[in-house]
């Protein structure tokens, strides 16, 4: 059970768009890099977040491609990736 929710302001990405880090400038978790978040989600105490102006949220999960793990929100229509 999720206990504590990160709300991710910005990523960082490389050159290929991927998601190297979660990030929120005010918190002390920031950044936090792929690998500690996807640790963190998978572990299920800590879970990230990313949320339009119109409070519209998307959870940030851990997906898997040719079995390499990444970042990824659910695409739909009301809130952008992050």
């Amino acid at each position: 059970m999720v206990t504590e929710w990160r709300r991710v302001l910005a990523t960082g990405k490389d050159d290929d768009g991927d998601i190297t880090s979660l990030c929120n400038s005010v918190k002390t978790w920031s950044p936090r890099s792929r690998a500690l978040a996807i640790s963190d989600i998978e572990g299920g105490v800590i879970g990230y977040f990313v949320q339009d102006s119109l409070k519209n949220q998307a959870i940030v999960r851990v997906k898997s491609r040719n079995s390499i793990k990444y970042l990824a929100t659910d695409p739909d229509s009301s809130t952008a990736n992050g």
